[in-house]
């Protein structure tokens, strides 16, 4: 029986996080990627675009594979930062991969 919860957990997770990759098929996945991306309007701005004069980089447009990189660094702590440390740990894997491509894919 254990076995068999097991295996059916980790079906789960993986259904969950291929969800995930394709983030935005329903209504309700695209509310939660952009739920996601908002943690990062504050400093980014909106979509990534942060506001003219801004001392912070606009992430809006950036490649995808950079932003997940760079993610991931800040969450390892290879990367110096000042804050996007301890933000990025909060995301697991799977969401800094969903940002990445939601930012990506916006305009700059």
């Amino acid at each position: 029986m254990k076995i068999a919860l097991s295996t059916l957990a980790l079906a789960f997770c993986t259904l969950a996080a291929s969800s995930l990759s394709h983030a935005q098929n329903t209504p309700a996945q695209a509310l939660y990627v952009r739920g996601l991306a908002a943690t990062c309007a504050n400093c980014h701005g909106t979509d990534g675009k942060v506001a003219s004069g801004s001392s912070v980089l606009s992430i809006a447009g950036m490649e995808k594979n950079y932003i997940e990189t760079q993610l991931k660094a800040f969450k390892s702590g290879t990367r110096p930062a000042t804050v996007m440390h301890q933000i990025s740990k909060g995301f697991s894997d799977t969401q800094i991969e969903v940002l990445a491509g939601y930012f990506a894919a916006q305009k700059k």
